[in-house]
C-alpha cells in the first residue's frame, strides 16, 4: 500500500518545476527536494549528498540536525546507505538499522542512537550518470511499498535532471563568456592594427607583424599589447611613436 498522497505528489512536482524555471538557487532547490520527499513518504529526516569533482560525496542539504550529523558521519567514515547507493547506482531500501550492524558496523549504531529505525537511499542519476544520493530516515521500521519506491526514485531523477541542466547552463555561460572575451580581444587587436598602420605608414598586415613581434619580444599577450596601444599609447612608445 502506498503512503504517497496523489494531491501532495502533484504539488511537489509543480514546486520542483517552478524552482527549476525560476532563479536557480542550488542549495535552496536541494533543501526543498529533501524536505518534500521526506514529507511525501512520511519519514522523519532526509539528506542529500552530491559528488564533488574528485568523486567524493559532500553534504548539500538536510532536513534537520540529526539527519545532517548522520550524513556527515557517512562522509567521514565512507560507510552507510548513501555511500552504497552512490557506488552501486541503485536504491537501498527497507533497511532495518537495528539489524544492519554487519553491513554498516559504525553507521548503523550511530543512526539507532539518533533515534532512527529505518533508512532508504536513492541515487540521483540520469541513465548511467550518478551524481549523488538522497537518504530518508524513519523512526519506524515499516517497509516502503513498491509504488513509493518508484515515486521517490522518479523525484530523485527529476532533481538530477535539474542539477545537470544547471551545470550545463553554467558551463554554457562560461563558454559564452570565453567566446565573448575572445571576440572583444579580436576587436581591440583590429583597432590597434589600424592605429599602428597609420602611425608607421604601413599596411595593416605589416602593422599586425609589428604588434605581434613586440608582444613576443616582451613576452606579453597580443591582446594585452593591443589594448595598451589603444588605451595607453605612452606605455608602449616603441610601437606608438612615429619613426
Amino acid at each position: 500500500m502506498t503512503r504517497v498522497s496523489a494531491d501532495r505528489l502533484a504539488e511537489v512536482l509543480v514546486q520542483v518545476a517552478d524552482t527549476l524555471v525560476d532563479e536557480f538557487d542550488l542549495i535552496e532547490f536541494l533543501q526543498m527536494v529533501a524536505g518534500s520527499t521526506s514529507e511525501l513518504v512520511h519519514t522523519e529526516g532526509a539528506g542529500i549528498l552530491l559528488a564533488d569533482h574528485h568523486g567524493g560525496l559532500q553534504l548539500m542539504a538536510a532536513t534537520d540536525e540529526r539527519a545532517e550529523m548522520l550524513e556527515l558521519f557517512q562522509i567521514q567514515h565512507e560507510e552507510g546507505p548513501c555511500q552504497d547507493c552512490y557506488r552501486q547506482g541503485r536504491p537501498v531500501v527497507d533497511i532495518d538499522l537495528a539489524e544492519a550492524v554487519s553491513v554498516w558496523p559504525r553507521f548503523a549504531p550511530r543512526a539507532v542512537a539518533a533515534g532512527f529505525r529505518s533508512v532508504h537511499a536513492f541515487p540521483l542519476r540520469l541513465r548511467q550518470t550518478v551524481i549523488g544520493a538522497i537518504n530518508l530516515f524513519g523512526t519506524h521500521s515499516e517497509p516502503m511499498g513498491p509504488v513509493d519506491v518508484r515515486v521517490v526514485q522518479a523525484l530523485a531523477d527529476v532533481a538530477t535532471i535539474g542539477l545537470l541542466q544547471e551545470r550545463a547552463i553554467r558551463r554554457g555561460e562560461e563558454l559564452t563568456g570565453q567566446l565573448q572575451g575572445a571576440l572583444n580581444n579580436r576587436i581591440v587587436i583590429e583597432q590597434a592594427k589600424g592605429v599602428l598602420a597609420q602611425v608607421h605608414a604601413v599596411s595593416v598586415d605589416d602593422a599586425f607583424d609589428l604588434l605581434r613581434s613586440y608582444a613576443r619580444s616582451h613576452r606579453r599577450g597580443l591582446s594585452e599589447v593591443a589594448r595598451a596601444v589603444i588605451e595607453d599609447p605612452a606605455s608602449v612608445p616603441e610601437l606608438t611613436t612615429r619613426p
